[in-house]
């Protein structure tokens, strides 16, 4: 009775929260051709935001918290536009903390994922397709991001608010063999304070493989080590993302009290930009690599439609892991391709959130009005093969990619508020996409090796019933 109860509540104030939203929208669009009082339109806003604030209350996620913030972060920017300034400290106190997990995140991962697999002999040609694969589909990825937002210059004619505005911007130009020796770390203390999160990711691939080399007894203090480090920053992340709801209003309030309602169309358009891309990179990267390895398209879009929606609904690629892992093994892949190949490939193969990753750091530059070469590009590219290794499959754990790289190509940070305002909308999709790509990883390396097929007589019992 008490849960009928509480669905019976939300249920109330979702429909409450549609007809005001209604009202709303209508009053809104019926002022552009008639005279309605001010007074009447800010009240209906208004009861706009009581309504969702009592619907977030009764939802209690933090999906449903962010969109509520979203929205109630927009209307107090158009309507107090100079105090909505004073609310960017809430959104760059979340941007420091998410700063603050960026080095010890992406080293404690690397770490992991590699020394962790790191027996040839154990993991054998198997591990090698399954890397093969990831590499190439997450390249790809990137690049099929990178030609989309350079195709709609989403982010071009966005002007920085006046309390951001920038002196001349400078990307400072560089010779090929300064480029070669950015890439290595000479201090990784240094690296980490200067946020160089390339010389981190170059310094945490030597150590990995360094400490494979040493015997088990060795090894294991190290490995334990860090993956005790990878969790205990995974916790991190999860407390921080209490912050992620405020952080997201103020960002919204800040950046249309600043810009006004007209960066909303730089902000749909690179929404547009995603999703066509992300479209693109599956009938283009993701179905041919089906076909080729003669993958029954038919049963692995039933196999794979749940963990896709989940990871959708949730924005987190963990949350989807034990039902992808199911869902596959049914489908066919033997229980040990699946252990080994869907896990890796949460550090390895996070295809959609690479293409987001280009897309993002590519509009941040063209906000900026900062051109990038086509040399500059192809670093950031390496840049993004390399780092988005470190990314976890947990909610908004794109964003500590992003920063990482918009620092070390000395770009501004004001474009990141305003991306962060849509990032769980960008999120969404991106999850979905990261999640197909593993499970069809998984499937692949299972046709390659010629194990497809052999699934256990207890997973037919249950699927026959």
């Amino acid at each position: 009775m008490p849960r009928q109860r509480q669905n019976s509540s939300q249920f109330l104030w979702f429909v409450l929260t549609l007809a005001v939203a209604g009202i709303a929208v209508l009053l809104a669009l019926v002022s552009r051709t008639h005279e309605i009082p001010e007074a009447l339109l800010r009240g209906s806003r208004w009861a706009l935001v009581v309504a969702l604030f009592g619907y977030g209350c009764v939802r209690r996620s933090l999906m449903t918290w962010i969109f509520v913030a979203m929205v109630i972060g927009g209307i107090v920017g158009y309507d107090f536009p100079h105090q909505a300034a004073g609310l960017q400290v809430i959104t760059q106190i979340f941007l420091r903390l998410i700063k603050a997990i960026i080095a010890p995140l992406i080293f404690s991962t690397l770490v992991v994922g590699i020394a962790g697999h790191s027996d040839v002999k154990q993991v054998g040609r198997m591990g090698v397709k399954a890397l093969i694969f990831f590499e190439v589909i997450t390249t790809l990825a990137l690049v099929i991001g990178l030609v989309a937002i350079n195709m709609s210059k989403a982010g071009v004619g966005l002007r920085p608010p006046e309390a951001q505005a920038p002196s001349a911007i400078s990307v400072q130009h560089q010779t090929a063999s300064d480029v070669v020796l950015h890439i290595f770390p000479e201090n990784i203390a240094k690296s980490i304070a200067e946020g160089q999160v390339l010389q981190v990711v170059v310094f945490a691939l030597i150590f990995a493989l360094a400490l494979s080399m040493l015997p088990q007894p060795r090894r294991a203090p190290l490995l334990s080590f860090c993956e005790s480090l990878s969790e205990t920053m995974f916790k991190f992340t999860n407390i921080v993302m209490y912050l992620a709801a405020p952080a997201v209003g103020a960002a919204i309030a800040y950046t249309i009290g600043q810009l006004g309602v007209g960066v909303l169309a730089n902000l749909l358009k690179l929404l547009a930009t995603l999703y066509v891309a992300l479209i693109v990179f599956i009938v283009l990267v993701l179905i041919p690599s089906a076909m080729l390895f003669r993958i029954p398209l038919r049963a692995f879009v039933r196999a794979v439609s749940e963990p896709a929606a989940i990871a959708f609904a949730t924005t987190s690629s963990e949350a989807a892991l034990p039902r992808a892992m199911e869902e596959m093994e049914a489908m066919g892949v033997p229980r040990q391709i699946v252990a080994f190949v869907i896990p890796t490939g949460y550090s390895f193969n996070l295809a959609g959130s690479a293409l987001y990753l280009t897309l993002a750091a590519i509009f941040v530059a063209q906000a900026a009005d900062v051109h990038l070469s086509w040399q500059q590009q192809a670093v950031l590219l390496l840049t993004l093969m390399l780092t988005s290794k470190g990314v976890a499959g947990v909610p908004r754990a794109g964003l500590v990619i992003l920063l990482a790289t918009v620092g070390s190509f000395n770009l501004p940070m004001w474009p990141v508020y305003i991306l962060l305002g849509v990032d769980a909308l960008l999120d969404m999709g991106r999850t979905a996409v990261n999640v197909i790509a593993n499970c069809l990883a998984s499937v692949v390396v299972a046709k390659w090796e010629g194990e497809f097929g052999r699934v256990r007589p207890d997973i037919v019992e249950v699927l026959s019933e």
